[in-house]
């Protein structure tokens, strides 16, 4: 585009009234980053989409169900256009100009007097792209740039530190990060940025090895997974590292597979930080009680198959004093049972659920190594899983799944 460079700048619109003109695709897609941005956003249009009348209805921003009048833009530090019609849009344009308000159009980017660029988020960091007025031309400089970014290049998102500067404590803190069940592309992408950040990584057996193998040379890993003692002292131990580590002035990642909460200790380990005065961020995982059967193609609901799912833990034996679960009740449920770290008491929970009252020919699934190449699935029924589980040599991990779903792709 000919004619001087735009003036690149970042507005901070945090309770300062933004002017939306047009409630359909164009709106759907600028409001979100305005909300997140905390603008006061007043939305003018006779009719919404549901994702911005889900906005209205929830309080995030104020509608008026009619087209623009001038007085709109009173008050306002800014005005997104985002209507087809030109002579409605170039009418926004100029009381917007007559108020010195600039004026962003989806339909005119000549006529506008400021431009949305293209964007990508990495946490603090923000890459906005003007492409010179072209959106094609900054959607695939940005694309380029996240691409770059996602390549988790640790110096590029982390402040620098001066060698034998002294340590900040206060920037000390601890994420608990889930990282999926095995597939390291399945770690979110929050969870992926704080691995770019972290200076400290304790992990655990099952998480996706590919991710540790990418972090920076300098990141010291500890393997909790090799802490000696018995299960209650390891976690100890694994509590003490996090808050000793984390009261250094270090970035601590406790990655974890799966969820955190999901059977993962993380609570603890969150109370443990806590009590420390230690700051903690948690950062959700795809757990495997789900995405394990999904892959497996085995979804957890079905319309008309199963209304309900329970997750529970097998590793306890049912007849066990310390077993926390009441296989008697899940026997007599019509829904899914996902069964994590079951498959050692495997044969004592068949038998138990069958004496329950759950019928022997209840299909079961179970699927080892989910979501990696090394996954393997076996269809059984409740009667015969056990032997057929161990004819198949199947081993940790494995999730069990019992119910109709098993069948329900395969009908």
């Amino acid at each position: 585009m000919s004619g001087p460079s735009p003036y690149p700048l970042g507005l901070r619109l945090a309770g300062r009234r933004v002017v939306v003109v047009g409630g359909g695709a164009v709106a759907t897609r600028r409001v979100p980053a305005l909300l997140d941005a905390g603008a006061d956003v007043l939305l003018v249009s006779p009719e919404l989409t549901p994702a911005l009348r889900a906005h209205a209805d929830a309080g995030r921003l104020r509608w008026e169900p009619r087209r623009f009048a001038a007085g709109d833009l009173d008050g306002a530090w800014l005005v997104q256009v985002a209507v087809d019609d030109r002579s409605a849009a170039a009418a926004v344009s100029a009381a917007a100009a007559e108020r010195r308000i600039f004026c962003v159009r989806a339909d005119d980017r000549v006529a506008a007097s400021a431009w949305t660029p293209a964007v990508t988020r990495h946490g603090p960091v923000t890459v906005a792209v003007l492409g010179g007025g072209d959106p094609r031309r900054a959607t695939r400089v940005r694309d380029a740039i996240r691409t770059l970014l996602d390549a988790r290049k640790g110096p590029l998102l982390t402040p620098a530190v001066e060698e034998g500067a002294p340590l900040n404590t206060s920037r000390g803190r601890v994420a608990l990060v889930g990282a999926g069940p095995g597939d390291p592309e399945l770690i979110t992408v929050k969870g992926w940025r704080l691995l770019t950040e972290a200076e400290v990584v304790v992990t655990d057996r099952l998480v996706p090895g590919l991710l540790l193998d990418e972090l920076r040379p300098d990141v010291e890993l500890v393997d909790a997974s090799k802490i000696p003692y018995g299960p209650s002292r390891a976690q100890e131990e694994i509590n003490r590292i996090l808050v000793d580590r984390a009261r250094a002035g270090k970035v601590v990642v406790r990655l974890k597979g799966g969820d955190p909460y999901v059977f993962g200790r993380g609570g603890e380990e969150l109370l443990a930080c806590a009590e420390a005065g230690v700051p903690v961020t948690v950062v959700p995982g795809v757990t495997s009680a789900i995405a394990v059967p999904g892959v497996a193609g085995v979804p957890v609901t079905h319309r008309a198959v199963a209304h309900e799912f329970t997750v529970v833990s097998g590793h306890v034996a049912p007849d066990a004093p310390a077993s926390l679960v009441r296989w008697e009740s899940l026997a007599g449920l019509r829904g899914t049972l996902v069964i994590l770290m079951g498959l050692k008491n495997l044969a004592a929970i068949a038998a138990t659920l069958v004496a329950h009252g759950k019928p022997p020919h209840t299909p079961v699934a179970v699927v080892q190594e989910g979501t990696t190449a090394a996954q393997r699935t076996l269809r059984s029924t409740l009667a015969a899983v056990a032997a057929d589980v161990e004819a198949a040599a199947f081993r940790p991990p494995a999730i069990v799944v019992v119910g109709d779903v098993v069948d329900a792709l395969t009908r």
